[in-house]
This record gives structure tokens, sequence and C-alpha cells, in this order.
């Protein structure tokens, strides 16, 4: 059997392809692919061959923020049945290795994260019209659940995974620099956890209205008025928490002068090498944190969306076919117009 698939052959050489479905093995399920939402990652590959030293290397199927219905099971299969409407986890730790063995399963040294070309043979991603995948990366969601909104489950995964590393939110000043899918995703965390406040910054006031819709109660223009967070400062005092989403040098300068002292900063955005004022994180004793990836909050993440805790469709701007993908990535590109673009994968009716 064969499927279609969005395949990136190459920089900036993304094509609709037929390609070879696995057979169904017995702790298998076979899913009928619904929505998929392109991913910064995505969009590395897809304009730059890769990032840093992973480059693609061969053809390999894009995306890993996907949802479809359960089509067939394998005779081993006993918690998922033929109709079943599910957020599809990217991540498969190999649950052996030492990381796997302190819970550390984001860190896993054999991990298969979907749409990946870190390893050779790359692992292939959820972009298709049907999947074969593990049982266990499957998490169903009710019949009221815009399978839109299940596909968001990965992103918000990863915000979640990112409020772990800060620590309570509750009653907190919040900065979010950079009003992306993440940066609107955190902001949605830091509402639900019970932030005093929460501002962003972003360059264009289109993400910045979804944020805003997000549950932002401050948005700044920082385009237009560079000294906006250096003023909310001087009026409302510093922050106690900055979740750093743009990766831009600017944005994680602002950060550290805006963070009070003992305050945190998580780096959730993610870049090369910059010139930081180590002075200042030390004299100001900033606790910085890296956040990579999720595991537990996977699930989390698909319970929050399925019960309405939180309401992700603000953030899905876009929505094309899948033979219309190229079309898709460069409307995603263009952070004027939108936040989260997502493709109709063709295989869920």
């Amino acid at each position: 059997m064969t499927v279609k698939a969005c395949v990136l052959h190459k920089q900036n050489d993304l094509r609709i392809d037929e390609v070879a479905l696995p057979d169904l093995g017995p702790g298998d399920v076979r899913v009928a692919m619904s929505h998929g939402g392109i991913c910064g990652s995505d969009m590395h590959y897809y304009q730059h061959g890769g990032f840093g030293p992973v480059r693609v290397v061969e053809p390999i199927i894009l995306g890993h923020e996907v949802s479809g219905v359960i089509e067939a099971v394998g005779a081993q299969v006993r918690d998922l049945q033929v109709g079943d409407r599910v957020a599809v986890s990217p991540s498969r730790p190999c649950f052996d290795c030492d990381y796997c063995a302190s819970e550390d399963f984001q860190h896993c040294a054999n991990m298969r994260f979907m749409g990946s070309a870190r390893t050779v043979p790359h692992v292939q991603g959820g972009f298709r019209s049907h999947l074969v995948t593990e049982q266990g990366q499957c998490f169903k969601v009710g019949k009221e659940t815009p399978l839109a909104n299940a596909a968001c489950s990965e992103p918000l995964a990863v915000c979640l995974h990112a409020a772990a590393q800060a620590g309570p939110l509750a009653g907190k000043s919040v900065l979010v620099t950079g009003a992306g899918p993440i940066g609107a995703l955190c902001v949605a965390v830091a509402k639900m956890q019970g932030a005093r406040s929460i501002v962003v910054t972003d360059l264009f006031d289109f993400t910045l209205g979804v944020s805003e819709q997000m549950g932002a109660t401050t948005t700044l223009d920082i385009g237009a008025d560079p000294e906006g967070v250096t003023r909310h400062v001087a009026d409302h005092g510093p922050f106690d928490v900055v979740f750093e989403c743009s990766a831009a040098e600017p944005a994680i300068l602002s950060a550290i002068a805006a963070v009070r002292p003992r305050g945190t900063i998580v780096q959730v955005g993610v870049t090369g090498n910059l010139n930081l004022p180590i002075n200042a994180i030390v004299g100001k004793e900033i606790t910085f944190k890296g956040t990579h990836r999720f595991h537990p909050e996977f699930a989390q993440a698909v319970d929050l969306i399925d019960r309405g805790v939180i309401d992700v469709t603000p953030i899905v701007t876009q929505t094309y076919p899948l033979e219309d993908a190229v079309e898709a990535f460069k409307t995603a590109a263009n952070r004027e117009k939108a936040v989260k673009v997502q493709l109709k994968l063709d295989g869920a009716a």
C-alpha cells in the first residue's frame, strides 16, 4: 500500500510523493491522518536544509505535530480501537538507556523523534495521509475535540515542560519574548497556572493579537517601541519569570535586563552562539535554564486540550490541503499574518 506524503528531498525541494506504508505489527495501529502543524524545525529543514550540524542527507517526510483517526489495530492492541480519534506523540525514547532509566526520557540516547534528520537513516515524519505507529504513541481525544486542536498537543507539551523548568507561576509576573506558536502557548500555560501578569513582546501586531486571545495582559510591539520593556519595568517592576521564545539576541538581552534579581529565565527558543552579559547573570543571581522537548507532558497536553482547559483554536491561523504544502510553508514563514499553519492530511475525512 502506498500513501501520499510531504517529502523534503533537499533544501527548498518539497514534493508530494507516494510512499510505501509499513505493514501493521501486532502492537501497532494504522492512523488515517487528519491534521499536521508546521513547526519551526520543519521550516529550518525546508529553508536551510537543516539547522546546526543536523542536515537533510536523504528524502525525509516532515512533520511531528499530528492527529488522526485509528483505522486498523494490531492483534495485541487492547486500549485503542478503530474509530478512536487521537493525537500522535512524535517522541519515541528507547526506555533502556541510562537517561530513560532516570526518567529523563526527552534526553534518550537512542531517541527516535518523528520527522527528525538527527540520525541516518532519518526518522520519517507524520505529514502523510496514513501512518503506522506503535500503540503507545497515540492518545485519545473525545468526539467534540477538533482534530486540528489535537494536533497542537506537541507544541503545548513543549510549553508545559518549559513551565515545569520555571517552577510555580501562580502570582508571578511573567514576560514572554516572541509571540509565535510557542510563545502564545506559553502565555496560555502561564494564565492557566495563575500568573499575576503576562507581558508579551514581538515585532508584529498580528502575532501579538493572537497572544492577547491566549491570555496576555499586555503586549508590546518592540519594533515600533524598542524601549517598551524598559518602560514597563520602570512602571511595574522587574519580572519574576521570563520565557524567551524568540531566540533573538536582542530579546535575550532584554530578558536579562528585565528579570528581577534571583528571577528565572527559561530559554525556549533555539539558536547558535551569542554574546551574553555573564556579569549581569552572575550579579543578579539569575537562574538561566534550558528546556528540551517533553515526555509526560504530552499526555497532559492532550488532556488539557480535550477538556477545553486550554483553547488552542486562536493559534491555528491557516490550514492548507496536503497538495498545497509548498504554499503552506511559504505562509508559515510570514509572521505578519501567520502563527500556526496546518496541513489537512487527507487520510481522515
